[in-house]
This record gives structure tokens, C-alpha cells and sequence, in this order.
């Protein structure tokens, strides 16, 4: 069974790791475009370095770039069964490039997944992560600028696909087992069956 499905949430939501956990029990690929980006900068391509001084600088990748790269990676082989997308689409734009990408391939997506999870939540997640990883981009005015920036153009995304009647909001406090299991239960209530 397909599953093509999409986790939105502000960034220490914890939507990185329950996305990766999702498309695991659906045996599809997770598609983080921030772990793309990363895989660039830490190998020093081209693309690696333009993004670096965008990230580093607290602002996101352009659209065009961003669809660019999701496109190829959707393109794969172990994409076509499905997928879990991370981060992609941000905004409303991102979500017309995705549509169109999809209607070409005679296909939707399945279900949205939107962790919920307070601001003082995230930021709190965010500065103990910076502290652990030694993270430089996870500054505590870059931080603020990115939930900001999240809640003015990736929040209204939600909009579009409630108004689909795919979204299942999810609350994103508690074990990652507690979390995980109301992913799954949602889906399982949409008829998307696990497979692993």
C-alpha cells in the first residue's frame, strides 16, 4: 500500500524524529530537506556552501531551490511507493510546486500530520539540542526568527489541506512511543495501514 504523506510542525516539535519513526512502519522513504541541505554543506558541494550562509544567517532556503532538490529526490526509485515528507512544502508556494509535481504523476498526498507543540515548548527542546550538538545555527535569536518565520508562512499551509480534509493534528507532548502511536492511530483511521 502507498502512502504519501507529509509531517508539519515548528521547528523542536520533534517532527524529524517522528517522521523518521512514520516512514519506517510504512516502509517509505523520509524526506528531510534540512538533511538534505546538511549532507551538502558537511560534503561541501556547491549547493552545500550557497545554503550554509543562508542557514547561517537564520533565513531559509529559496523556493525554487528547495523544490529543485525535493523533486529529484521524489523522482527516485524508493520514492514511488511513497514517501514522508519533512519540512517541504514551508509556504504556499512551495505547496503549488507540490501539487503540480504531483498532479504530473497522477497523484496526492495521503495525509498531513501536524504535531502540536506551544512555542515555549519548542524553544525550550531547541536551546537544550544547540547545547548538546553543539549547533551553531540554533542560536536563541535564531531561534525565535525561525518560529516566527514558521508561524507567518508554514503555519498557513495547514489552511490548504484541512480544506482537504487531510490534516490530523496530533499533540506533540509527551514519550516519543505516546507520539508515535497517535501518528499511527490517526492514519490507521484514514485507512493507511502500516507495513513494518
Amino acid at each position: 500500500m502507498t502512502a504519501r504523506l507529509l509531517i508539519v510542525g515548528p521547528q523542536g516539535s520533534g517532527k524529524g524524529t517522528q517522521g523518521v519513526r512514520i516512514a519506517q512502519a510504512f516502509l517509505v522513504p523520509a524526506i528531510s530537506t534540512g538533511d538534505v541541505f546538511r549532507a551538502n554543506i558537511s560534503e561541501g558541494t556547491e549547493l552545500g556552501r550557497q545554503v550554509q550562509a543562508i542557514i547561517e544567517a537564520g533565513n531559509l532556503v529559496p523556493d525554487a531551490l528547495t523544490s529543485e532538490v525535493v523533486r529529484d529526490r521524489l523522482a527516485q526509485d524508493d520514492a514511488a511507493a511513497g514517501f514522508l515528507l519533512d519540512g517541504y512544502p514551508r509556504n504556499l508556494a512551495q505547496v503549488a510546486d507540490l501539487d503540480a509535481f504531483l498532479d504530473a504523476r497522477g497523484e496526492t498526498l495521503d495525509a498531513v500530520i501536524e504535531l502540536d507543540v506551544a512555542r515555549e515548548e519548542s524553544i525550550a527542546r531547541l536551546t537544550k539540542r544547540a547545547e548538546e550538538q553543539g549547533r551553531t545555527d540554533d542560536t536563541a535569536d535564531v531561534i525565535a526568527h525561525r518560529l516566527s518565520i514558521y508561524e507567518s508562512e508554514t503555519a498557513p499551509i495547514l489552511g490548504v489541506y484541512r480544506e482537504r480534509g487531510i490534516v490530523d493534528a496530533i499533540d506533540g507532548v509527551g514519550t516519543l512511543d505516546e507520539i508515535t502511536e497517535r501518528i499511527l492511530v490517526a492514519l490507521i483511521a484514514r485507512g493507511l495501514s502500516p507495513e513494518a
